[in-house]
């Protein structure tokens, strides 16, 4: 269902390049961001998180290495790095209180708005982090920050919200 909604250009962001109504620009968050050049509405979807698919073994192997990571679970055994193959979703920034989040459609990362998000509005959503060996610090400054992208109640891909049909699809 994912492939025919892409092939239909319902979903923005597949394949190497952004899709329309999103761009990279620096943030106040961390590096560069995902911003909204259109208006977004409640439960749609934004784009597709893509990237190089790895193992768990491969995922971890990647964590440990310096830098920048871009790592995502998709199952118990496979792995996104959106560094690798990826797209502009790469630069999709963590927060406390994201406007956004990924639903797994047919093996597919969609995000998609929890909320309206308005043009020139930062992306953002609450990193799902499986990596013990991840002491990144979060930078929201929200009212909400946990300080840390691993403190707190953790998702895991069993808690990952898996849907059959997306939200909704306006464009």
């Amino acid at each position: 269902m994912a492939a025919k909604l892409m092939r239909e250009g319902k979903v923005r962001g597949t394949g190497k390049r952004l899709g329309i109504g999103l761009s990279v620009m620096k943030s106040r968050l961390h590096g560069f961001g995902c911003f909204a050049t259109v208006h977004i509405p409640k439960n749609c979807a934004i784009a597709e998180y893509a990237g190089e698919r790895i193992t768990r073994t491969e995922a971890m192997r990647r964590m440990r290495l310096p830098g920048v990571k871009r790592i995502s679970e998709l199952d118990a055994d496979l792995y996104l790095d959106g560094s690798v193959d990826g797209n502009d979703t790469k630069y999709i920034n963590h927060s406390c209180e994201p406007n956004a989040d990924v639903f797994i459609i047919d093996g597919l990362m969609i995000v998609f708005a929890l909320r309206e998000i308005v043009p020139g509005e930062e992306v953002t959503v609450d990193y799902l982090n499986s990596f013990e060996e991840d002491r990144a610090v979060c930078q929201c400054r929200t009212a909400s920050c946990r300080r840390s992208l691993t403190k707190g109640p953790r998702k895991t891909v069993s808690e990952h919200k898996t849907r059959q049909e997306p939200p909704y699809y306006p464009f």
